[in-house]
This record gives C-alpha cells, structure tokens and sequence, in this order.
C-alpha cells in the first residue's frame, strides 16, 4: 500500500505543479489578449476599404464600402476618425485602416479621393 501511495502523492504533485505532460493539453496559462482565430488575426492586419463617405444620422459613414481583395461583399462602415473624412463627403474613398467587425467600425489610417 505505502508503495500506491508514494506513486499518487508524485502524480497529484506534478500535476499541481504543472509537470505532467498530457498529449494534446497545455497546463500553461496563455495569453487572452493575443488572436486566437483567422478573422481575429485579419482584423489586426491594415487593409484598402472603397466606397462613399456619407452623412448618416449625423454620422459620416462608408457606404457601399468593401475591402479591396472583395468587391461583392458590400457594407457600411462606420469611420473612427470623423475629422479625416469630413474633406471627402460626397466623394469616392480609398479608406485604409483596420476593421473592428464586431461595431462595424474602421479605424482609419489615412482617406484618399478614388474608387
């Protein structure tokens, strides 16, 4: 019995310690705040929007936006940085910046006139 005992008191230690290795599990504590999933990753990654800065409820917008490596999925993003995008209302934009896809929102690196 003394010889069952020595053996679990080491396993339930090097579990609590941290030192069992069991395959296909991670004992570590990780870091939440890094992309765990493509479209996390892609989020992160600047990328060229085209539309119409719009005014829409007092709100100047990207409308019939879409990313330049997709011309069908069209949407309207909301803009970060109103400043940057008053010059162009009314106009056709190249907005580069990237998407926060949960609000809809671009944060704008820069605006320039084009479609």
């Amino acid at each position: 019995m003394k010889t069952k005992r020595s053996w679990l008191k080491y396993f339930v230690g090097a579990a609590v310690a941290g030192l069992l290795v069991v395959p296909g599990q991670s004992f570590l504590a990780q870091d939440s705040s890094a992309p765990t999933t493509q479209t996390q990753q892609n989020e992160q990654k600047p990328h060229t929007f085209m539309g119409k800065i719009e005014n829409s409820n007092g709100e100047l917008v990207l409308a019939g936006g879409y990313a330049s490596r997709d011309p069908k999925d069209k949407a309207t993003y909301k803009l970060d940085d109103q400043e940057k995008a008053k010059p162009f209302e009314g106009k056709n934009v190249r907005v580069r910046g990237t998407l926060n896809a949960s609000t809809n929102t671009i944060h704008v690196t820069s605006i320039r006139s084009g479609s």
